[in-house]
């Protein structure tokens, strides 16, 4: 197996972790009260997901 023949400085290292961000979230609007929610996530304020009940939000 290769080995690399040189240690690679941390400033080398770390030039080339730049383009490692964490992304945000995609958000999207509730069908039913329009708040915003996570994709794919029954709605924490309605408790609906596509149109159906699926809880009863506390509050």
């Amino acid at each position: 197996m290769p080995n690399p023949k040189r240690k690679m400085s941390k400033s080398r290292r770390d030039k080339r972790r730049t383009h490692y961000k964490a992304s945000a979230p995609s958000l999207s609007r509730c069908s039913q009260c329009g708040e915003l929610k996570l994709s794919h996530r029954a709605c924490p304020n309605c408790g609906y997901y596509a149109g159906k009940s699926v809880f009863v939000p506390e509050s």
